[in-house]
Parts: structure tokens; sequence; C-alpha cells
């Protein structure tokens, strides 16, 4: 981590956008996060592009066109278990890329067996 004192020291997380927005314009826009804090980081994440999974899709899509590997996603759940996450971390165009992704988990049925209470 550095802490970056001007815009010139976030170079690894702005060429790396820059990259992105070159190589990738074509996939679904990410929420993007760069920080003075970590100048070397660029982190994107995708939130609930729909309730059927596509969430998820969009990741694959993503992680694949990062060249980050499939052993680098690591999921877990969030929220009470209301909220599925995947997340995964890797080395993109110079900088260190975060790519998370936020979906809701599907609703589980709390009915006892019988109908029991």
């Amino acid at each position: 981590m550095t802490d970056a004192q001007t815009l010139g020291e976030m170079t690894p997380a702005l060429r790396a956008l820059r990259l992105l927005a070159a190589e990738c314009s074509h996939l679904p826009a990410p929420f993007v996060h760069l920080s003075p804090i970590d100048a070397g980081r660029l982190e994107l994440s995708l939130h609930d592009v729909d309730l059927t999974g596509e969430t998820f899709t969009v990741f694959e899509t993503w992680r694949e066109a990062l060249g980050l590997a499939p052993d680098a996603v690591v999921f877990h759940v969030q929220g009470d278990g209301r909220t599925r996450v995947l997340r995964a971390v890797g080395p993109f165009g110079g900088a260190e890329v975060a790519l998370t992704a936020y979906a809701a988990a599907p609703a589980v049925d709390t009915t006892a067996v019988g109908g029991a209470a």
C-alpha cells in the first residue's frame, strides 16, 4: 500500500483503467474505485445486474478479460445470507485489480417440514 500525494503517483491504477477503457469498452460498466490510499490498486465492482444470476456471468466475463485465474476467485455470503459475493484479485496493466460481484441470494423457504412453526 502506498499513499499517493499527487495524481501522478496514482499512475499504475490510472494506466490500468485507461487500458480497460480501450480493451474492454464492450463489457458492462462496473463501479470503479481509485484511492490515493492504495495508489497501485484499481477496484471494479458489479452490483445486482439482475436477479437471475447474470451478475456472476458478467463477473466471469470480466475475470477472463482481466486474465485473472479461476482459482483466484473467492466466494462468500454476507448480510445474514442475503448477498452472495465473488471476488478475485490479481495484476492487470501494471496495477493490482480487485474484481467483486454482489448478487442477492435466493430466498430460502423457512417453513418447517410438515408446516410446523
